[in-house]
């Protein structure tokens, strides 16, 4: 083991802030369920917004007509007319609230948002006066949006509103309520013209409700000045896509020879999500002054570089944990062997390192990058080596020496992927963003590895990890809480000794009794959180706008099925034909 405070000899890991749990209750019926739902619906209306231009403000009775054409194009149940029916409204008066600074919008909450029987908060004539206790999200919206100019207001009621609307001091609204309340506050708003969108409550029984977090901190950040709003992540998704075609490749690495170099180039185009140069080339859209389509040759060859390095690492982590499967088929090295499986790595290393220097960029951005990546490289054998020296003595590990190697083995692939496309944009700019960067890269891998703890946990996970008795989250956090014989049986476990007494069904099984699934996505919310915490001092719109819908991104990934964006516009241009 390396020594030092922890597995890596590095300085402690803190873990961020848990807040309290929230209460889980269903949504009313006239919401949708699921933050997928809500995604793919949110996404819908805004196909439908784009193609029909509707112009505010417009009445209820016109909005809810659009809102029943997408009720039958989406096929969903009618109960959401409501909804959809906000949505609307939001879309059409989006870009007007982006115009409109900051100092001149109000943000209205709803005193249901706090935890009823716990809050301190006295009321007076305006509302609640938050005693910034933590207990609850008011506290942190109300802060940033304060911080960012914007009055704040933790009421109900139409006349506090329309009071200072008549003031002229406020321009625009951005509003949390429930439904019920938002349409009686509707004809307010359409009376005078001010541009308002509108986040619905998840529950509309008045008391310790919950919101979607990301969209009121989308619409509060919402500014004209944020260029990445115009960019389309899921074109440019596919643009990065194809860089990883055969034909793309050969235009990009040259031509190649030889049967090492042909199983290279077969794994970059194997399956996977290729984040990492999804995420150069969205950073480099959203800090470049250049408003051309498609991607420059340059970063066509710096994204393969950055997927270069990220699938060598998989090879060699496929040998090291002896994995036999990845993305459905057989690993490399199960295919083809270890020698030639080490091999190609090595060789995928070299490639995005020639990959960089074959551009044509400045030699200072040459350079940075050049170190970007190294260090990064350095960093993650830094994590994988802590835990290949755990194997070869294994012992429970406590939940922040898990979470110290999720920050060495996942997050400088991401970091890395950041910084180059930051550097990409220029030398200068990357120095004013670098350290931001780095702070919300760790966040981001760590939030990234708990999910895929999660995904992978037991007989329902997509590989147990449980069963391959690997170093986990929720086997740490269960180990932790265990007490008496289920302490000893994980302890077993963890020291990779189950027999025929205790399987790793039982431990799956503790982890349900220990509950130690709901606290991982806690942390998982918290790390996210902590992510979105560390752009908010970060002065470029068009970069704190990208980095901070990367989160929604990367996290709901999930195709709704009959919403997706492709479905809705074939059906759209059929009814316009």
């Amino acid at each position: 083991m390396d020594s030092g405070n922890n597995i890596l000899g590095t300085a402690p890991l803190k873990l961020p802030k848990l807040t309290p749990p929230q209460r889980f209750r269903a949504p009313k019926k006239n919401l949708p369920q699921t933050p997928e739902e809500r995604a793919g619906i949110l996404q819908a209306v805004r196909n439908y917004v784009a193609e029909h231009n509707p112009v505010p403000p417009m009445p209820m009775d016109d909005i809810k007509v659009h809102a029943d054409k997408l009720v039958e194009m989406l096929g969903c149940d009618p109960v959401y007319r409501d909804y959809i029916g906000v949505l609307i409204n939001n879309e059409m008066w989006r870009d007007s609230l982006a115009a409109i600074p900051y100092e001149r919008r109000l943000l209205l909450l709803p005193k249901c948002l706090r935890i009823e029987s716990k809050c301190p908060a006295p009321f007076d004539e305006f509302g609640l006066l938050c005693k910034q206790c933590g207990l609850c999200s008011i506290q942190d919206l109300q802060n940033e949006a304060e911080r960012l100019g914007y009055a704040v207001l933790v009421a109900e009621g139409s006349a506090i509103v329309m009071s200072l609307i008549q003031t002229g001091k406020i321009e625009a609204i951005v509003g949390v309520s429930c439904l019920s309340v938002l349409e009686r506050a509707f004809p307010y708003m359409e009376a005078a013209a001010v541009p308002g969108v509108a986040i619905p409550l998840l529950q509309d029984d008045c008391i310790d409700t919950t919101v979607d977090l990301d969209w009121i901190w989308d619409y509060i950040h919402l500014t004209s000045e944020d260029r990445s709003l115009r960019l389309d992540l899921g074109g440019l998704r596919e643009e990065v896509d194809f860089c990883f075609t055969p034909a793309s490749l050969e235009l990009i690495m040259g031509s190649g020879s030889g049967e090492t170099e042909k199983l290279a180039r077969e794994w970059l185009m194997r399956a996977g999500k290729r984040w990492r140069p999804f995420l150069t080339a969205s950073v480099v859209k959203a800090l470049s002054d250049n408003k051309e389509d498609g991607l420059s040759s340059d970063l066509q060859k710096i994204c393969v570089a950055v997927e270069c390095f990220h699938k060598a690492s998989l090879i060699h982590d496929d040998i090291e944990d002896n994995d036999d499967e990845r993305y459905g088929e057989q690993t490399l090295h199960a295919s083809h062997g270890i020698p030639l499986a080490l091999n190609v790595g090595d060789l995928l290393i070299g490639e995005g390192y020639r990959l960089i220097a074959e551009t044509n960029l400045s030699p200072e951005q040459k350079s940075a990058m050049l170190r970007i990546a190294s260090e990064g490289h350095r960093q993650l054998c830094r994590g994988q080596g802590a835990e290949l020296s755990w194997m070869r003595q294994p012992r429970p590990l406590k939940s922040v020496e898990v979470l110290d190697i999720f920050r060495s083995k996942t997050a400088p692939a991401f970091e890395v992927a950041l910084q180059m496309g930051a550097v990409f944009a220029g030398v200068e700019i990357h120095a004013g963003v670098s350290e931001t960067i780095h702070a919300y890269s760790e966040a981001l891998g760590i939030a990234y590895q708990i999910r895929d703890d999660l995904s992978d946990h037991g007989e329902e996970g997509e590989t147990n990890d449980l069963e391959q008795l690997r170093p986990n989250l929720p086997l740490a956090l269960a180990h932790e809480k265990a007490k008496g014989e289920a302490k000893e049986q994980l302890e077993t476990a963890w020291k990779r000794e189950l027999n025929g007494k205790v399987s790793h069904k039982d431990i799956e099984e503790l982890c349900k009794q220990l509950n130690v699934l709901d606290r991982s996505e806690r942390l998982l919310e918290a790390y996210k959180e902590q992510a979105i915490r560390s752009i908010a001092e970060l002065d470029n719109p068009s970069l704190k706008g990208l980095l901070r819908r990367l989160i929604g991104k990367i996290f709901n990934d999930t195709e709704i099925k009959g919403w997706c964006s492709e479905v809705l516009e074939d059906q759209l241009h059929a009814e316009t034909r």
